[in-house]
Order: structure tokens, then C-alpha cells, then sequence
């Protein structure tokens, strides 16, 4: 017996050493993909990294692109884990379907989107009505809603994005009440949510919306109210969890069908406690308290 378990024992430190000395020649266990929303890329990249560093076996690359070029990756076969921070689409699903994959989703997190001005702009609040009209150059000066006599430059995310889509469907349709609305031509469409940070910290008539995440001290957020009835309300991770900032939404993972071996340990880590606090520290909204 005393041999059977001495034998256990150095297996398993055999098998330790070998898993570690395989990381460090560059050979891994397993080796997963994650690509998707620029949104939650860096939430993710910290989720991979906590991970790897207790699990040196595996291997996660993360990379960007949009939540759409997530979703084209998942169904191509080119990832294994789709991140998004909208709700896949019919259209998503269909081509999915007819590729043999079935994307199983899984909500990671909570975001709100935050509207940025120049800090030097003197308007702090806007309805969401105020903010159809601004990004359908509707209203096209800033003295329109109360501050100076300024052409205003609208920044949107591109169209792939799914803070693109989820601006559009929430702000300008006004989640279906005015179906068709899209931006004006006149938008200048940015690659990033950083790089629409960049430009609102250096252009004092620019208007743009990123997620709470890229939120920094050389830029303003202003809060945002339903209708000119309601209360403005300013994006903080209390607003979004109680429900009162109207400019809100989940974030998600994707995985063809229920996930195994190493996705299933990663999804489990992103929902546990230790995951969860990782989007606190990342400036995002755990699912729960």
C-alpha cells in the first residue's frame, strides 16, 4: 500500500513537472482562442491571464475586432470562445446553423455606455431623444442643447462593433419605437472606443459614446435621462445594476454548444467569485453582488 501511494505521488509530480516544463518550451496541454468585442477585450485579457497564471498548461490568445468578427470567427471554426457585448443575430444563428455549430450563450457581465464630451464643454447633460437627434444630425450645434456656438462632430464606433449596434438600437430606434433610424452620414465612424476617447480628449466639439470601461479623467461623461421628465442619471456601476441608467447592457461569451475541457473551466472561471471581481477591477458591472 505504503508503495501504491508513494508510486501516486511521483506520478503526479511527474505529471506537474511535465505539464510546466511543456509551457516552457512553448508547448501547451491546450490552447484555446477568444476573439470578438473590443468592449470587453481588455476584461477578457485579464480574465486570461489570471487564469493562465494558475493553470501554466494552457494556453488563451484574445484578440479584438468587433462583436460581429467574434461571431463570423465561432461560426468559421477560427475561435473557440466568441466574446460580445450584444446578443447574437437571426442572421448569426442561421449561418451558424447551416456550418454545424450551435452557439451557446453565457452572460459575463453587465455595461453601461457612457457618453463622452470634452471636458472643457460645457454641457452636461442630454435626454435620449436629444441624442437621436445629435447622431441623425437632427440638432448639429452644441448651442442647440445648451452650450456654445459650435459645430458638433459626431464619433461612432463602426458597424461591426456591438457597441455600434447596441447604441443604434437602444438610442436612435429607440429599442424598435422609431425602426430604420441609422447615423448620419456625417458620423465619423472610429476604429475603437479608445480611439473615440483620443479624439473627444482633443476635439472640444466632439460627442462620442464608449462603455465604462475606457472612462478616464481627460474626458467627461454627462448623464443622460430618458426624456426631459425623467432624472438624469450618470453611468456608475450602481446606475447599471439597479437599472436606472437607460443606456445599459450585458456582456456575453459564446461557445459552440455546452463547453468542455478547457472553455468549460474557463466560462467557470469568468462566473465564479474570483472572475466576478475581476470586472469590478476592470471598471465593469458583476451580474451579481
Amino acid at each position: 500500500m505504503k508503495k501504491l501511494v508513494t508510486f501516486l505521488i511521483l506520478a503526479t509530480v511527474l505529471f506537474c513537472s511535465c505539464a510546466k516544463s511543456q509551457n516552457a518550451s512553448g508547448r501547451y496541454a491546450a490552447s484555446i482562442q477568444i476573439k470578438g468585442s473590443d468592449t470587453i477585450v481588455n476584461l477578457i485579457q485579464v480574465w486570461a491571464e489570471k487564469f493562465v497564471a494558475q493553470y501554466p498548461m494552457y494556453n488563451i490568445g484574445v484578440t479584438g475586432g468587433g462583436s460581429g468578427t467574434g461571431f463570423a470567427s465561432l461560426i468559421n471554426k477560427t475561435c473557440d470562445i466568441a466574446m460580445s457585448s450584444r446578443r447574437i443575430e437571426k442572421k448569426e444563428k442561421l449561418l451558424a446553423k447551416s456550418n454545424n455549430i450551435e452557439p451557446v450563450e453565457f452572460k459575463v457581465g453587465l455595461d453601461g455606455l457612457a457618453v463622452l464630451v470634452n471636458k472643457n464643454n460645457p454641457v452636461d447633460k442630454l435626454t435620449l431623444v436629444q441624442l437621436r437627434d445629435i447622431f441623425m444630425a437632427k440638432i448639429t450645434n452644441w448651442k442647440e442643447v445648451g452650450g456654445e456656438d459650435r459645430k458638433i462632430v459626431i464619433l461612432s464606433r463602426e458597424s461591426n462593433s456591438g457597441t455600434h449596434m447596441f447604441f443604434k438600437e437602444r438610442v436612435l430606434r429607440q429599442n424598435g419605437e422609431s425602426a430604420g433610424d441609422e447615423f448620419s452620414v456625417h458620423s465619423l465612424m472610429m476604429p475603437s472606443s479608445q480611439s473615440i476617447c483620443d479624439e473627444v480628449c482633443q476635439n472640444p466639439n466632439a460627442l462620442g459614446y464608449v462603455g465604462m470601461g475606457f472612462l478616464n479623467d481627460k474626458v467627461k461623461a454627462i448623464s443622460v435621462a430618458i426624456d426631459e421628465s425623467s432624472g438624469y442619471v450618470y453611468p456608475t456601476s450602481e446606475n447599471v445594476m439597479n437599472g436606472t441608467y437607460p443606456i445599459s447592457r450585458p456582456l456575453y461569451l459564446y461557445t459552440n454548444g455546452n463547453p468542455n475541457g478547457i472553455v468549460e473551466m474557463f466560462i467557470e472561471y469568468t462566473l465564479s467569485d474570483t472572475g466576478q471581481e475581476v470586472v469590478v477591477e476592470t471598471d465593469f458591472v458583476p451580474i451579481k453582488r
